[in-house]
């Protein structure tokens, strides 16, 4: 097939978004980005992400593979796409990606960020939107043997959406740590995994916080994931806080 094999990686706010897959009533990004794409092609121009944010999660490393006809180059395509975008969407890097690219099923790791803010001024307008805004302290230490526990390969059924049903719930977690955000503003959790199941970060982070506030004990960690059932994981953490930071691809980037 002759034209331009290409990545996008992108940059979004979610909370305009009803999440990133095309919805036919909803306003999504993958709808918004597809819609300039084929604005640019002359033709319906299908996409494929590393990762389906839900409703309201924001993206600092979205990376995207499509196809554009010729005589479209990267340079020119990337400069027509962020003067064509809205401003809640920005492309920060494209490039040319081997024939065949699929920037879902060709990425070997995925990671996520969630962002606590555990101040008063998490509540400002300038904040709240990009974050959980707790407004109250969190035990580091506990934060920090919670996040332990979810490191290596579990079965996380205990800690994704009911409904979606998986051959399997086994997610092997490669990063899982909890670092202070500067000022004593809160704290800011990284993940990083070969999958992730549906809302899977916003349990585990609403869970890990509710230990960190002595609402549950640490040890509800190891028995939750031991269970079968998601009926006693604390209720997810807001998406507000949720960012996709990237996929990783060894053949590309």
């Amino acid at each position: 097939m002759q034209g331009l094999s290409c990545y996008a990686m992108l940059h979004y706010l979610g909370h305009p978004f009803s999440g990133w897959q095309r919805q036919r009533s909803q306003r999504t990004v993958q709808g918004d980005f597809e819609q300039v794409l084929q604005r640019l092609a002359g033709r319906r121009v299908v996409t494929h992400a590393a990762g389906r944010t839900d409703a309201g999660v924001h993206a600092l490393g979205q990376v995207v593979s499509f196809r554009m006809p010729d005589p479209w180059q990267p340079a020119t395509l990337h400069r027509a796409l962020n003067a064509l975008l809205p401003p809640e969407i920005w492309v920060a890097r494209l490039g040319p990606a081997p024939d065949g690219f699929d920037a879902r099923r060709h990425a070997t790791s995925r990671c996520y960020r969630y962002v606590v803010g555990c101040d008063a001024a998490a509540y400002s307008p300038f904040r709240r939107p990009l974050e959980w805004a707790l407004g109250q302290p969190l035990e580091r230490r506990l934060l920090d043997a919670a996040a332990a526990e979810f490191t290596g390969e579990h079965d996380f059924r205990a800690f994704s959406a009911v409904g979606q049903r998986k051959p399997h719930y086994r997610c092997r977690v490669a990063v899982s740590r909890w670092d202070r955000r500067p000022n004593a503003e809160g704290f800011i959790f990284t993940i990083e995994a070969d999958r992730f199941l549906h809302r899977m970060v916003r349990f585990l982070v609403g869970t890990m916080v509710d230990v960190a506030r002595g609402r549950r004990p640490l040890q509800d960690i190891g028995r939750l994931l031991r269970s079968t059932s998601n009926a006693e994981a604390s209720p997810p953490a807001p998406p507000a806080g949720l960012y996709l930071v990237g996929a990783r691809y060894p053949q590309l980037l």
